[in-house]
C-alpha cells in the first residue's frame, strides 16, 4: 500500500517542511516538563545532579542549558518558551513543571509522580492535544518523598496518596492549533470533576531562556517582554524580532526576570530585584515580587476560573510572531475555525496512516502511541566542553 498521507493536507505540510518551502516544524513541544536534577545542570565537584539542583530550587533557579513547563511549547533554538502554571488555592507553590522522586528518594529508583497524558499531535505540531490532572487538594509533595516503602515494596504512587478521593481533582485540557508556523491558536479547557464548586488559577506563561547571563560572546543582548496595559503581552528580541501573547479579558499581566533568586537559594543580592520565582511568590502569598513596571523577560496572565462542580470553563490564548495582533482579531473571527480546521486535518491524516482492517480500539492505540513520541521531542544543547 502506497503512504497515501501525502495525499492529505498535514501531508503536503511536511513536503514543505521537508523541502524548505514553510518552517511548520519551527515552533513545537520541544519543552522539558521537568528539567531540574539532570545531568546538564549539574556542577558540583562530586556529580550529585540529583542533589546539586533540586525540585525546590526549580521555580528559583534559572537553567543553563534548557527550560521545563506543562504542555509547553518552544522554537527549535529555545530562545522563548509558552507553558501553563496552574495553582489550586491550596499548594505551597505554583505548579509549573512535574514533581518527582529523584533516585536516592525513589524506592525503586527515579520516578514522576504526576498524571499527565499526550492525547494528539500531528507531526507538524498544527495540531496537538495534551492532558493533565491536577489535586483540588494540597498536592502530596512530603508524603511522596517520605514513603517509608523498601525496595521489595511497590512504589508509592499519587493515587495512593488518596488526594484524588471523592474525585476532587482538576481535568486540565490544552489544545494548540497553528493557523500559520508561527501564529499558534491555544484552547485551555478546565473541568471541575470534584462534587463542589471550586477555584482554579490559570496562567499561560511566556519567556526566554537565558542566554545572556553567561558572559559568551554575542549572547549578551537582553530581550523584553512588557505588558501593553490590557491583557496582550508584547516580546522584543534582537534575532527573533516581535512576539505577541494575546489572552481572554479578565487575564492581568505579572512579570519578573528570568534570573536566579539567589537572596532565597543563598542569601546573596541577584541581578534582579524581581527573579524567576517572583510570578510564583506573588499568586500564592501576595508578595511584592512581580514588577510594578510591568516588564521583564519573563511573564504571564493570571486568571482565576471559578468553576461549578461538574461544569467547564474554557480560555483562549494566542501567541504569533509580530509586532501587534489586536484582541479582537487574535481571539475573535477565525481562532475557532483554525481549532476545528487543523482537529479535521489532524483526523484525515491519521485516518490515511492506519490500517484498513485496524479496530477503532488499535486506532486509537496507534494515533495516541504516536502522540507520545511527537510530544517527546526535547531541545537538547549540551557543551561538553563548558
Amino acid at each position: 500500500m502506497g503512504d497515501r498521507t501525502k495525499d492529505t493536507i498535514e501531508g503536503a505540510r511536511l513536503r514543505a517542511a521537508d523541502e524548505g518551502r514553510a518552517p511548520w516544524r519551527a515552533w513545537g513541544p520541544y519543552v522539558a516538563e521537568r528539567a531540574w536534577g539532570t545531568v546538564r545542570e549539574d556542577y558540583s565537584a562530586s556529580g550529585d545532579a540529583w542533589g546539586f539542583f533540586p525540585h525546590d530550587h526549580a521555580r528559583s533557579r534559572v537553567y543553563r542549558w534548557n527550560e521545563d513547563g506543562m504542555a509547553g511549547i518552544c522554537d527549535q533554538r529555545q530562545t522563548f518558551c509558552l507553558s501553563l502554571a496552574l495553582w489550586n488555592g491550596v499548594d505551597p507553590i505554583l505548579k509549573e513543571r512535574m514533581f518527582g522522586l529523584t533516585g536516592p528518594e525513589g524506592n525503586h529508583g527515579e520516578d514522576v509522580k504526576e498524571c499527565w497524558w499526550y492525547l494528539d499531535s500531528t507531526p507538524t505540531h498544527s495540531w496537538m492535544t495534551w492532558r493533565y490532572h491536577y489535586p483540588q487538594r494540597p498536592f502530596p509533595y512530603a508524603e511522596l518523598v517520605h514513603h517509608g516503602r523498601g525496595p521489595a515494596e511497590p512504589e508509592y504512587e499519587l493515587v495512593d496518596t488518596g488526594v484524588f478521593a471523592e474525585d476532587r481533582y482538576w481535568a486540565v485540557t490544552v489544545d494548540y492549533a497553528k493557523a500559520d508556523p508561527t501564529d499558534l491558536c491555544v484552547r485551555i479547557t478546565v473541568e471541575n470533576r470534584g462534587p463542589e464548586a471550586a477555584s482554579l488559577h490559570v496562567l499561560p506563561t511566556l519567556w526566554f531562556r537565558n542566554t545572556w547571563a553567561w558572559g559568551l560572546p554575542g549572547q549578551d543582548a537582553m530581550p523584553r517582554i512588557s505588558a501593553d496595559g490590557g491583557g496582550t503581552l508584547v516580546a522584543e528580541h534582537a534575532e527573533l524580532g516581535g512576539l505577541v501573547l494575546t489572552g481572554e479579558p479578565g487575564g492581568v499581566p505579572v512579570l519578573c526576570d528570568n534570573e536566579t533568586n539567589t537572596e532565597r537559594l543563598w542569601g546573596t543580592p541577584g541581578r534582579s530585584r524581581y527573579p524567576k520565582d517572583g510570578i510564583n511568590d506573588h499568586v500564592v502569598r501576595g508578595a511584592p515580587t512581580v514588577n510594578p513596571e510591568r516588564t521583564g523577560t519573563r511573564a504571564a496572565l493570571w486568571y482565576r476560573l471559578d468553576v461549578p462542580a461538574g461544569e467547564t470553563s474554557v480560555l483562549r490564548v494566542r501567541l504569533s510572531a509580530g509586532s501587534t495582533v489586536p484582541g479582537d482579531v487574535a481571539l475573535g473571527g477565525g481562532f475557532d475555525e483554525v481549532m476545528t480546521a487543523r482537529k479535521v486535518e489532524a483526523d484525515a491524516y491519521y485516518a490515511a496512516l492506519t490500517p484498513a482492517a485496524t479496530t477503532d480500539d488499535e486506532a486509537l492505540v496507534l494515533r495516541q502511541a504516536l502522540a507520545g513520541m511527537l510530544w517527546g521531542k526535547q531541545f537538547f544543547h549540551y557543551d561538553v566542553a563548558r
